[in-house]
């Protein structure tokens, strides 16, 4: 087995994208940002004066919950998405 090219997983998106690709078109369709208030206000993110890691984006949490809930993934599974 060869070791993947530095081009390998560009090449691959780029097939997946040509296929068809179930998440570029789920991103087409819906307009998460419109969540991005509620979000921000649901989860009161500290100021980050203590230090501490930053969180991760809460639009790109939510899409991530939404997309593991439609096709019924585990937590192990949607890392492979």
């Amino acid at each position: 087995m060869m070791q993947p090219g530095f081009f390998d997983v560009e090449d691959r998106l780029a097939r997946l994208s040509g296929l068809g690709d179930q998440l570029e078109a789920f991103s087409r369709t819906v307009d998460f940002e419109v969540f991005r208030p509620d979000l921000e206000k649901a989860l009161a993110y500290a100021d980050g004066s203590k230090g501490g890691r930053p969180p991760f984006d809460p639009v790109l949490m939510f899409k991530i919950l939404v997309i593991q809930t439609l096709n019924n993934l585990s937590d192990e599974r949607t890392e492979y998405l």
